[in-house]
C-alpha cells in the first residue's frame, strides 16, 4: 500500500520518514494522479485542521478517494467536542490517576507521537488516548480538579513545528514503527484485503472459541483475505484494515460498539455493523419491531413504572422478565408469583426506564437459526441444561452450565421456523444473526434476534464444518470486491 505524508510545504519538512512519499497538500488536493490512486494511507500532517482548511480537505478528500486518512474527519470533529473529551476522561480515569500520581504540579501536558510518549511512565496513557483519537501528533492537557484528581481538560492535533527538537529522534523512530505495521500487513502478494478480527476479550460467553477463530482465519486466507486478530487496545489501528469482524460479546455501552462505529465511519466492511448491535442488544426495540411487523412471538409487554402493576393480568404467571440489554440468558429472570414479580420489577426498573415481560413458554430446546445476508446458514437445537428452563444457567458461584447443542441440516429443520427466522433477521439488517425460535404446540415463536451469534468448533459447525466459515468469509470478499480497492494482484 502506498504511504503518503501530506504537508503544506515539503521544502520545510525536515523529518526523514522511511517508505513514505512526502506530498504538498495543494498537490494532493488538486493533482489528478492522486485521485487515480486506488489504495493509499494518507498521513495528514498539515499545520491546521480547522473546518474547510487545507488540512481538513486533505482528510475529507482522502476518504472520498477510498484512501485511509490519519486523522480522519471524524477524529477531527471528535477532538472539537468537549463532551466527548469529558467522556474519555471518565473512561480512562483509573489510568490517568495512576499515570500522573507522582506529579506535584497543577497542570501537565503529554505529547503523543503515533500513540507513544518519550517517557515510559506515560506510554500506556498515550496509547489509550491515541486509540480514542487516532492522529499522528497529539498533545493532551491535564489539570487537577477541585477534588485534587487529574482530569483530561483538552486534546488537540499539533503541527510538526510544535515538536521539541529533543523529541525529533523519538518521533522518527515511532513513525518508522507505525508506518511499517500497516505496510507489512498488506505487503504479502497472497492477499488482496486485510481483515481485523476483534477477538481479544476473555468473556466466558464469547461467541467463538479459539478453534473457531482459527477456522475463520484459514477461511479468510483461502479467499484472498489476510486475517489479523486485534484487541480492545487496537482501536487506533482500524484504518489499517479493509474489514472488521467482531467475535466478542457486543453491547452498545461497550468498546465493541465503538469499534463498529469507527470502522463503519472509516469505510470498512463491518460484521457486526453498529446498527445491528444497536437493534439486537435492546429487547425493547425488538418487542416493538416484532409487534409492528406481526412477527409471531411470546405474548410480550413493555413495562415501565406506570404499568408495572398490570403485568400479571396481561401476561400471566409464571412469566419471564428481560432487562433490555440481556444476552445469552444473563439478565433474563423467570418469576413465579406476584411478590417475586414486584420485587424483580423494582430491581430492573431501577436501572432502566423500560423492561420486557414475556409469557413463559416451556420447551426442552430452542431452535437457533443462523442467518447470513437474509438466508439461513445453519440450524441448531439448543437444549436446556438438566432441570433448567434456559439454555444457559449460572449457579451461585457464577459458574455457567450450558445445554447440548445439536446441529441439523437447514433443510431438515422445520421450514416454518427457518422462514420465520429469515423474516425476523431481515428486519434487523443484512449481516450475520442468530435467531432464537421457540417451538410450542405446533407453533413457532421468535424469542429474539442476536447479532454475533455463537459459532463454536464442533457445535454450530457440526453439519457444514469448514463451509460455514467459508460462507462468512465469502460474504466479506463479495462486499469488499463490490466496494472496490485492495491489492491489485488477487
Amino acid at each position: 500500500m502506498l504511504l503518503l505524508v501530506v504537508v503544506e510545504n515539503p521544502s520545510r519538512w525536515a523529518l526523514e520518514l522511511p517508505d513514505a512519499e512526502i506530498v504538498a497538500a495543494r498537490d494532493y488536493l488538486l493533482e489528478a494522479r492522486f485521485s487515480e490512486i486506488r489504495r493509499a494511507t494518507v498521513f495528514n500532517l498539515c499545520r491546521t485542521y480547522g473546518y474547510q482548511s487545507a488540512g481538513y480537505y486533505v482528510s475529507l478528500l482522502a476518504a472520498a478517494r477510498g484512501h485511509r486518512p490519519l486523522p480522519s474527519v471524524d477524529t477531527l470533529q471528535d477532538l472539537r467536542l468537549s463532551p466527548l473529551v469529558r467522556i474519555v476522561s471518565e473512561e480512562l480515569d483509573r489510568l490517568i490517576q495512576r499515570s500522573l500520581a507522582p506529579l506535584r504540579s497543577e497542570r501537565f501536558e503529554v505529547s503523543i507521537y503515533f500513540g507513544r510518549n518519550v517517557t515510559v511512565r506515560y506510554d500506556r496513557l498515550a496509547r489509550a488516548l491515541f486509540n480514542q483519537f487516532p492522529a499522528p501528533f497529539l498533545r493532551a492537557a491535564f489539570v487537577r480538579n477541585g477534588e485534587r484528581k487529574w482530569e483530561l481538560r483538552g486534546i488537540r492535533v499539533i503541527a510538526a513545528n510544535e515538536i521539541p527538537e529533543a523529541h525529533r529522534e523519538f518521533l522518527v523512530a515511532q513513525a518508522s514503527r507505525y508506518f511499517a505495521r500497516p505496510h507489512a500487513a498488506r505487503a504479502s502478494k497472497a492477499y488482496r484485503y486485510a481483515l481485523a478480527i476483534l477477538a481479544g476479550g476473555g468473556d466466558e460467553d464469547r461467541p467463538s472459541d479459539e478453534a473457531a477463530i482459527r477456522k475463520f482465519e484459514r477461511a479468510a486466507e483461502s479467499v484472498g483475505i489476510e486475517a489479523i486478530r486485534i484487541g480492545r487496545e487496537d482501536y487506533g489501528r482500524l484504518a489499517e484494515f479493509d474489514a472488521l469482524f467482531i467475535r466478542e460479546t457486543t453491547w452498545v455501552d461497550h468498546y465493541t460498539y465503538r469499534f463498529a462505529r469507527r470502522a463503519a465511519a472509516e469505510g470498512l466492511v463491518v460484521i457486526d455493523d453498529p446498527e445491528s448491535i444497536l437493534r439486537c442488544t435492546n429487547k425493547v426495540y425488538q418487542a416493538e419491531l416484532f409487534a409492528r411487523h406481526r412477527i409471531p412471538c411470546p405474548l410480550t409487554m413493555v413495562v415501565s413504572e406506570d404499568n408495572a402493576g398490570k403485568v400479571a393480568e396481561r401476561i400471566g404467571l409464571p412469566c419471564v422478565l428481560k432487562q433490555p440489554d440481556s444476552s445469552f440468558s444473563r439478565g433474563v429472570i423467570k418469576v413465579e408469583d406476584v411478590a417475586e414479580l414486584e420485587q424483580q420489577l423494582r430491581r430492573l426498573l431501577h436501572d432502566s426506564e423500560l423492561v420486557v415481560a414475556q409469557r413463559f413458554e416451556p420447551s426442552d430446546f430452542d431452535w437457533r437459526i443462523g442467518v447470513l445476508e437474509g438466508v439461513a446458514l445453519f440450524a441448531c437445537r439448543y437444549h436446556m441444561p438438566r432441570g433448567e428452563w434456559r439454555i444457559a444457567h449460572s449457579d451461585h458461584s457464577g459458574r455457567r452450565r450450558y445445554g447440548k447443542v445439536e446441529a441439523v441440516p437447514v433443510n431438515e429443520a422445520p421450514a416454518a421456523a427457518v422462514s420465520l427466522a429469515e423474516r425476523a433477521a431481515a428486519l434487523i439488517g443484512n449481516g450475520l444473526y442468530g435467531v432464537d425460535v421457540k417451538e410450542r404446540e405446533g407453533r413457532f415463536l421468535v424469542l429474539e434476534v442476536n447479532d454475533n451469534p455463537n459459532v463454536d468448533a464442533g457445535c454450530e459447525d457440526a453439519v457444514l464444518k469448514d463451509e460455514l466459515y467459508l460462507a462468512v468469509m465469502r460474504c466479506f470478499r463479495t462486499r469488499l470486491d463490490a466496494r472496490g480497492g485492495g491489492m491489485p494482484n488477487s
